[in-house]
C-alpha cells in the first residue's frame, strides 16, 4: 500500500472506549478529527471484553464525576438521537453479608451524595426484593444506587463513531504507530505503518497498549495490564433489574468480589476479580473461571443453578501505581493530551473522559472541579498509592 500524508486537526490514537468518545467530542467542537486504531475495527480492544456496567458509585470525587457524566449522555441517548445502545436502567445494589462491608459502604455515602449520587443503604427486605432469589441467611442489608445502569459495549463504540464520523472525523483500523512527530518539543503528528499523519494536537488513548506509546514519546506512562475473565448465558425472561456487586472473598480462595447483571437482552453477563492477578497480555482463557464462578453465583443467588452458559472471555485492566486513570495535557510535550490507565473502567468513564479530553486539547481547561482534576492528572506523584476497593 502506498504511503499517505494528510493534515488534520486532532488524531486519536485508539478507537476503544476512551479513544472514540473524545474523537467524537472533538468532531462535536468543530475539528478535523482522525482516529487510528491498529485492530481491524473500533471497540476491538479492552472495549468489546467490557461486561457494560456503568456506575457513578466510586469513592473519589473524579470517577463520580467522569461517571456521572457518562451516565447522563447514555440515559438519553436513544430519545435524542434514535440510536439503541442497550441502555438498561437497574442500578447497582451492594448485598452485604459482613459488618465490615456495612461499615464501608455507609461510609463512602457522604460523599457520593455530596456530588450529587442518590445512593442508599437499604434493609434486607428491600435487598431481597431487588435481587429476587438472592440467599437470606446473613444477609445484613447493602447499597443500592438506582441512577447506575448497563449499556452495549458493542453497539455503544460503533454508535459514537457513526456519530463523529457525520461530524467529520475519519476512522484508519489496521495501523500500528510506530513514531510519533515532533515539531521541536510540540507534538506534530504520527507516523503508522501505512502513512503519516499531521495534527497539532495528539490524543493517546490506547488502553493496555500505552506503556509502549510512552516509549514512543519519551514520557512516563506507567500502565500495566492484568487480565480478567467474564462470561455470559443464553438470555433468559428479565428478573433482576441492577448489577450486582457481591464484595466477599470466594471461599475457594482464589477470588475477592464478583458481579453479574442481566442486560436489555435478557443474558446474564458476569466477571470476578481474582486474588492473584494474571499480570501481562494473556487471554487464555482458565479452566477454573467458570466452575468457581457458578459455585458463586449459584451461593449468592440459587435460581441461577439452571442458566445456560454461552461463551467466557478474557479482557485486560489497564493498571496505574494508584488504581486511578492517567488523564491531562502533557507539559512537555505542547499539543500531547493522554488518557490512559481506566483500570478495568474505561467503559464506564469513556465519555466523561472524552468531554474532558476535548476540553483540555481545545481550551487547556479542565471541566472537573481541581479537587477531582488533581487526582487524575498526568505528572501526579504515584509514591504509596492506594487502589480503590470497589471495583
Amino acid at each position: 500500500m502506498s504511503s499517505r500524508a494528510a493534515t488534520y486537526d486532532a488524531i486519536v490514537v485508539g478507537a476503544g472506549s476512551v479513544g472514540v468518545p473524545s474523537a467524537y467530542y472533538l468532531a462535536e467542537r468543530g475539528l478535523r478529527v482522525l482516529v487510528i486504531d491498529r485492530r481491524p475495527a473500533v471497540g476491538q480492544g479492552e472495549n468489546k471484553a467490557a461486561i457494560g456496567g456503568v456506575r457513578a458509585t466510586h469513592s473519589d470525587p473524579a470517577k463520580i464525576l467522569l461517571c456521572s457524566r457518562s451516565l447522563e449522555v447514555m440515559r438519553s441517548w436513544k430519545e435524542r438521537h434514535g440510536d439503541e445502545i442497550g441502555w438498561k436502567p437497574g442500578g447497582y445494589c451492594f448485598p452485604v453479608y459482613t459488618e465490615a462491608h456495612e461499615k464501608a459502604l455507609q461510609g463512602l455515602l457522604p460523599i457520593q451524595r455530596r456530588f450529587g449520587l442518590v445512593n442508599d443503604w437499604v434493609d434486607a427486605e428491600t435487598i431481597a426484593r431487588i435481587v429476587p432469589g438472592i440467599r437470606r441467611e446473613g444477609l445484613r442489608g447493602g447499597t443500592y444506587s438506582p441512577g447506575d445502569g448497563q449499556v452495549s459495549p458493542l453497539l455503544l463504540a460503533v454508535v459514537l463513531m457513526r456519530h463523529a464520523a457525520r461530524r467529520g472525523a475519519e476512522l484508519r483500523v489496521g495501523e500500528r504507530v510506530t513514531q510519533y512527530l515532533r515539531d521541536g518539543a510540540a507534538v506534530a503528528g504520527v507516523r503508522t505503518d501505512k502513512g503519516t499523519y499531521h495534527a497539532a494536537r495528539v490524543v493517546v488513548a490506547t488502553g493496555a497498549d500505552a506503556a509502549e506509546d510512552g516509549r514512543l514519546l519519551g514520557i512516563g506512562l506507567p500502565v500495566v495490564p492484568d487480565s480478567h475473565e467474564a462470561g455470559i448465558t443464553a438470555p433468559v425472561a428479565p428478573f433482576l433489574g441492577p448489577l450486582v456487586v457481591d464484595l466477599r472473598p470466594g471461599p475457594e480462595g482464589k477470588t475477592a468480589n464478583f458481579y453479574f447483571g442481566q442486560n436489555h437482552e435478557g443474558q446474564i453477563i458476569f466477571c470476578y476479580t481474582p486474588r492473584q492477578l494474571f499480570r501481562g497480555t494473556s487471554r487464555e482463557s482458565l479452566a477454573e473461571f467458570l466452575p468457581i464462578l457458578a459455585g458463586r453465583m449459584i451461593e449468592l443467588v440459587p435460581r441461577t443453578r439452571h442458566l445456560l452458559v454461552r461463551r467466557v472471555w478474557r479482557g485486560l485492566y489497564p493498571m496505574t501505581p494508584d488504581g486511578v486513570p492517567i488523564v491531562g495535557n502533557v507539559p512537555e510535550v505542547p499539543g500531547l493530551t493522554v488518557a490512559v490507565g481506566m483500570c478495568g473502567q474505561g467503559f464506564m468513564l469513556g465519555i466523561g473522559v472524552g468531554q474532558e479530553v476535548a476540553s483540555l486539547a481545545v481550551d487547556g481547561q479542565w471541566l472537573l472541579p481541581e479537587e477531582a482534576w488533581r487526582a487524575i492528572r498526568y505528572g501526579r506523584d504515584f509514591a504509596g498509592g492506594k487502589v480503590e476497593a470497589l471495583k
